[in-house]
């Protein structure tokens, strides 16, 4: 049988980022060069076209959300959308409560923000975790407590790829009458989120995880039922209703709404075809290795992740191994630290498997061979470091 080339490097790293859809570039590229209007410039047709162009992306990533266009604030990515959300929401609710609830595998942006509160003297109460990585929705409604104003609990992880139970989360807030914020950065796109019947308040978005540009984002903004009372974090000029302020980045937002308008169309069946070739790569995995562990719900998860421990491998050093593959062994955000994963430390898989686990991202542009290929050189990789390992190499 015939083997096709497969070109390399091969990128398998989606979850730190995505490359921009051909189609998305070629919508942005006229709002670097001819159409370079203001958004926020009212009085000429530069202006009115670079303003009409960012509403066209405000509905289209509303559309996708189940929004309503008004609802949604650009910003500059998940990151500042989850410390508007979250510090917003204190700093307006002052006087009527003090208290966050969030999870602890939630992404540093989440964490780094409540550990800032606290240091300003809000309460907040950390929940842990199943051994799968889900949130126990019970021990949620015990930990809300009278002063509560806000619970922050993440769409799908960024490092293990379990996706919470949001409608349910969502509803227990509704109940007892908190705001629910949701950073929803690496599931919007992939999978079907709906914040009306999923009860979000307030929800986080990226664009660079869904094959838009890096550096937009949006934070959805409940306007009413409830209304949801938010402190602007940034002044200066009261764009994007007053929430965040500053010249609106049109190439961006451009693209981020072309992207949510492709995945609207495309992303059912580009969920199948992705966990098709995620399912695929385990398969291949387990057959020729030993002591294959899967970190987080084996079911739960988004539809291209994949992570893996290899006992008796250090992570590092299998992608070391790998130099034509991109892989990473937890968040692109916290890369740099020698720390083993939060995450994992949450889910209280030990030691070894902390130090031994690889995720994969797979993504749109992710084919068949590529994974045969990546499969084949993991397994060669693991087989050589364990055999290094126990001197039998």
């Amino acid at each position: 049988m015939e083997v096709r080339a497969v070109h390399k490097p091969i990128y398998l790293d989606h979850h730190s980022t995505t490359p921009v859809d051909p189609r998305v570039l070629e919508a942005m590229l006229p709002f670097f060069g001819s159409k370079f209007g203001n958004a926020a410039s009212r009085t000429h047709s530069f202006g009115w076209e670079a303003e009409k162009a960012v509403e066209l992306a405000r509905r289209r990533v509303a559309e996708l959300a189940g929004a309503a266009p008004r609802e949604i604030v650009f910003t500059s990515g998940a990151t500042e959308s989850d410390n508007l959300a979250i510090k917003g929401v204190m700093e307006a609710g002052r006087g009527k409560g003090n208290h966050v609830v969030t999870m602890a595998t939630e992404h540093l942006a989440v964490l780094d923000a409540v550990r800032h509160l606290e240091k300003q003297g809000c309460r907040a109460t950390i929940l842990p975790t199943y051994k799968d990585g889900l949130l126990d929705p019970a021990s949620l409604r015990e930990a809300i407590r009278p002063d509560t104003l806000l619970v922050s609990v993440m769409h799908a992880n960024n490092e293990i790829g379990v996706v919470q139970p949001v409608r349910e989360i969502g509803a227990i807030c509704r109940e007892r009458g908190v705001y629910f914020h949701c950073d929803a950065a690496q599931g919007f796109g992939k999978m079907p989120i709906d914040v009306e019947a999923d009860h979000i308040d307030l929800m986080s978005l990226s664009a660079h995880k869904m094959y838009g540009p890096k550096g937009i984002g949006a934070l959805y903004v409940r306007r009413r039922g409830p209304r949801v009372a938010l402190a602007a974090q940034m002044d200066g000029g009261g764009h994007e209703s007053g929430f965040r302020s500053g010249t609106l980045n049109v190439p961006a937002i451009v693209g981020f709404g072309v992207a949510c308008a492709i995945a609207r169309r495309e992303m059912a069946e580009e969920a199948a075809r992705t966990g098709a070739l995620r399912d695929r790569l385990l398969a291949q995995l387990e057959a020729a290795l030993d002591d294959v562990a899967v970190n987080g719900s084996r079911t739960r998860r988004l539809p291209g992740n994949l992570n893996v421990s290899f006992p008796g491998v250090e992570g590092d050093s299998l992608l070391l191994s790998l130099p034509e593959i991109a892989l990473s062994t937890g968040s692109a955000c916290s890369s740099a630290s020698v720390e083993p994963s939060h995450v994992l430390k949450a889910l209280g898989v030990g030691p070894w498997r902390e130090r031994s686990a690889v995720r994969f991202g797979l993504g749109r542009f992710t084919t068949g061979e590529e994974i045969d290929y990546a499969a084949a050189r993991v397994v060669e990789a693991v087989r050589k470091l364990r055999a290094l390992a126990t001197g039998a190499g």
